[in-house]
């Protein structure tokens, strides 16, 4: 039997990680971090995830600075970060694309979309 792939879920509400979760665990093995430190942790573990859904507003290290640093490191550079955010501006998805993110879900989300998106990117 094929192994799951992994999935980071990254958000500081424990509400939205569950969300998140609910809706991915039929289909893939979801780790879970509620802050910077703990996904970039996770991140360079010896069993690192397929994809990364990061939030934006976080406490002490928002999602541009984690992503920025996942990029920047050779161990996770290559593993694709999709924000998942209520924030919807074009500057917000023009920043998140020039940290080199791959997509953006919006909040609150819709199962089917995120399905659809990590599928994508899988």
């Amino acid at each position: 039997m094929e192994e799951l792939k992994k999935i980071l879920v990254v958000d500081d509400e424990r509400f939205n990680v569950k969300v998140l979760s609910d809706i991915l665990k039929p289909a893939y093995k979801v780790m879970a971090a509620i802050n910077g430190t703990q996904a970039l942790k996770a991140a360079r573990s010896d069993n690192p995830p397929s994809l990364i859904l990061l939030d934006i507003m976080m406490p002490e290290m928002d999602g541009y600075e984690v992503i920025a640093e996942l990029k920047a490191d050779e161990q996770t550079r290559d593993v694709p970060v999709i924000f998942v955010t209520a924030m919807e501006g074009s500057e917000d998805k023009e920043k998140g694309i020039a940290l080199r993110a791959v997509d953006y879900i919006a909040k609150p989300v819709s199962p089917d979309i995120v399905l659809e998106t990590v599928k994508q990117y899988l």
